[in-house]
Order: structure tokens, then sequence, then C-alpha cells
């Protein structure tokens, strides 16, 4: 149960960074002179540091099994993304999608791992 709750917290934590970084990355594009091609490599950076954080605050809330814990967090966010695409907008991942997917995951585990580690060990009665 503690695993679920962890990457609740983690999962909400990668889409409200996501939505903020959509807002600020929404307002450079329409009051600088900047183009999508130019944000592109900084929204995928973004996103890498969204689930890492996730997954950080998810191994931290649940302060064991990182690895499992982050796995659940990236694979979480990753089938809400793929909903999202393929029921609203009718399309499939690409391969190249498919790869930013397995990082995340990655990403997510190993910020869950770190934040096992950084949690407070809990005291025995």
């Amino acid at each position: 149960m503690r695993m679920i709750t962890g990457a609740m917290y983690g999962s909400v934590c990668i889409f409200t960074l996501m939505i903020i970084a959509s807002v600020i990355l929404s307002f450079l594009l329409r009051f600088t002179s900047l183009g999508e091609s130019t944000l592109s490599l900084a929204v995928l950076f973004l996103s890498f540091f969204a689930l890492f954080t996730g997954g950080l605050i998810a191994g931290l809330k649940s302060k064991q099994k990182g690895i499992v814990v982050g796995l659940i967090t990236g694979l979480m966010f990753s089938l809400i993304v793929c909903s999202y695409r393929f029921l609203g907008l009718g399309e499939a991942f690409s391969v190249v999608e498919i790869v930013h997917h397995a990082a995340f995951l990655l990403l997510a585990m190993i910020g869950a791992v770190i934040g096992v580690n950084l949690a407070k060990p809990e005291e025995a009665s």
C-alpha cells in the first residue's frame, strides 16, 4: 500500500511540474522570438527533470523498494500519456517516443532509489 501511495505522490508531482513547465514554455513561445524547434530540447530536459523528481518524491514517500516504486511511477506516467495519445489523438508512439519513455522509466527508478536512500529510517517499536 505504501508503494502505491508513494507512486501516486510521484505521479502528481510529475504532472504538476509538467503543467508548470508547459505554461512557462508557452509564454516563452508567445512573447519571445523563440520557435518550437528551439524549445524541443528544453522540453525533453524538463521532462527528464520532472520524471526524476517524481521518482525522488515517490521514493521519499514509500521509504522502501525504490526500483519498484520508480518503475510504477514511470509506468503510470507512460500509461497516461499513451492513453491520451491513443484515445484522444488517435496516434501511437513512434520509436523515438518509446526510447524517451524508456529513459523516463529509468530516470524515475533512479530518482526513487535515491529518494528511498535519503528517507529517514523508521524507528523500530
